[in-house]
């Protein structure tokens, strides 16, 4: 039995056990969330590796495309949310500095933003803490609508369904079924991967940005 990634109410298995049936809804709700009012550190691609495992081996009786649907709108729901919070707060809301809300964060995500464009809207999709806040930042930024809520819906259904579907695939492999504890911690060391590449070229940026702070 490994280690359990996070407070126990928040890890699949229990989920499943305690709440059943109700099990898609609580995923959808923290797909939400995480999805844009600043809680970056709630499990959505964990929920969604899971969610696809547990259709596949029966233990979860929700149709595969029926919870994929649900969690595409509950991605983008949350992405929306997000965006208007930061269209009407404006420049305030990145000054802020609490617990919820760090500047750290929101510039991070500005560096993100700024690399790739519109892109960035797909990509974070796959970076934890960058997901929450790429849509605060084009809210700020003031995104025109139409093309935040197009870049956004291509983001949720790459994400949700690639990765709901890879869980599903992989649902049916009997390693997988047996030693599911051990499945999500291969899946969080694969998808820990692109939190590396970030932070050490935000590293390798930083001093670039202060000679050029310098040089002006």
């Amino acid at each position: 039995m490994i280690p359990t990634l996070g407070p126990q109410w928040l890890q699949p298995e229990y989920l499943l056990d305690t709440y059943g049936e109700a099990f898609l809804w609580i995923a959808v709700l923290i797909v939400f969330v995480e999805c844009g009012l600043f809680f970056p550190f709630l499990p959505g691609d964990i929920l969604l590796f899971m969610t696809g495992i547990f259709i596949a081996n029966g233990r979860l009786e929700d149709h595969l495309l029926v919870a994929m649907g649900a969690l595409v709108l509950a991605a983008i729901g949350g992405n929306v949310a997000g965006y208007e919070i930061g269209r009407r707060a404006g420049a305030p809301l990145r000054e802020r500095d609490g617990r919820i809300v760090k500047r750290q964060h929101i510039a991070r995500t500005e560096v993100f933003f700024d690399r790739y464009g519109a892109a960035a809207l797909v990509l974070a999709r796959f970076v934890p803490v960058v997901r929450t806040y790429i849509t605060v930042v084009a809210g700020v930024s003031r995104m025109h609508r139409r093309f935040f809520l197009t870049w956004s819906f291509v983001g949720a259904l790459v994400w949700v369904v690639g990765i709901t579907l890879v869980g599903y695939l992989l649902g049916g492999v009997p390693w997988v079924r047996d030693h599911p504890d051990l499945a999500v911690l291969v899946f969080v060391v694969v998808t820990s991967i692109p939190i590396v590449v970030e932070y050490l070229r935000h590293r390798n940026d930083a001093p670039l940005s202060e000679d050029a702070a310098e040089a002006s």
